[in-house]
């Protein structure tokens, strides 16, 4: 059965190494039949949550940005993919963000597939686990949702250094695969 995928890419380099990745995966899913779409988290106008409770009641955020729309995709998606880059062994601000901005309906993004992608220019896989723990702590939020996979773009500093190393076919892999 086809799946619907959405790649939430949270990079400001597009053509960067986690957008490089991002494209990876969504070519294998796309070699597989199923259907995907990939969102620059930056390219959207997603304000800070202000802490204001008023989305307990109203599932519904006072803030009028494009966080409405990004939950409507990710509640109706199979599997999402988040990618950031790693800022000092975390995730970026703005996919953070996205995250905090889940509140009014994370109750909604029940029984996901998540992979995860991160491109950091540290070597060391183990070194990415305080990123990780990050996307995993949403993920304990949200009711039968699974992590599929982790994707290590490490290594990969510059603007392209990921091209030639293997997790580019591990993406597409992954990708191919769900």
């Amino acid at each position: 059965m086809a799946k619907k995928v959405l790649v939430l890419a949270g990079s400001f380099r597009k053509k960067g190494n986690s957008d490089l990745l991002c494209d990876a995966f969504i070519d294998g899913a796309r070699s597989a039949g199923h259907s995907a779409e990939k969102i620059y988290v930056n390219d959207k106008k997603i304000g800070f949550c202000r802490g204001c409770g008023v989305c307990n009641e109203t599932h519904k955020c006072v803030q009028n940005d494009d966080m409405p729309e990004i939950m409507e995709k990710m509640i109706e998606a199979d599997v999402i993919v988040m990618a950031t880059p790693v800022y000092f062994y975390a995730m970026n601000g703005q996919m953070k963000t996205l995250i905090d901005r889940c509140v009014p309906r994370y109750t909604e993004m029940t029984g996901k597939d998540f992979y995860f992608i991160v491109a950091a220019a540290d070597e060391d896989h183990a070194a990415m686990e305080k990123t990780l723990a990050g996307f995993r702590g949403f993920l304990e939020c949200l009711d039968d949702s699974h992590e599929k996979g982790v994707i290590y773009g490490t290594g990969a500093w510059k603007i392209g250094d990921i091209k030639g190393k293997p997790a580019l076919t591990d993406a597409f892999n992954a990708g191919k695969n769900i």
